[in-house]
């Protein structure tokens, strides 16, 4: 079985060794995403409100670009800097997600790139 990259100008290039998103069969495996504006590569730092809102338009754009949307994530990864703001994740989440939710796991780190206090990672299912 072979992979395809997959990119989006609408997310944030990657400022590392790795790509946006690999598919593989029927599932695309997308790469953790920071509160990183794609257009200027600056950090959001208004709110962690804010922070997790770009997160997730970043993986929107991602899941567009492999034919696919936030509906499609199978399984969604939140790593929190401080996990008193779980809530936050919680509520911004429900804008944009609608039942049935993906599985979802959240851990608290010491630290995440560019001093960024959300990162997450996702499965998407094709």
């Amino acid at each position: 079985m072979s992979k395809t990259i997959i990119f989006s100008e609408n997310a944030p290039a990657a400022i590392g060794t790795y790509s946006q998103a690999v598919r593989h069969g029927d599932l695309v495996f997308l790469s953790g995403q920071i509160p990183l504006d794609p257009v200027t590569m600056d950090l959001v730092t208004a709110s962690t409100e804010a922070q997790v809102r770009q997160v997730f338009e970043n993986l929107q754009a991602v899941c567009e670009a492999a034919g696919g949307s936030l509906a499609d994530i199978i399984k969604l990864t939140v790593f929190l800097t401080d996990m008193d703001e779980f809530p936050t994740v919680n509520e911004v989440m429900g804008e944009f997600f609608r039942a049935p939710y993906p599985a979802r796991a959240a851990l608290g780190v010491a630290a995440l790139p560019r001093g960024a206090a959300v990162e997450m990672e996702a499965v998407m299912g094709c």
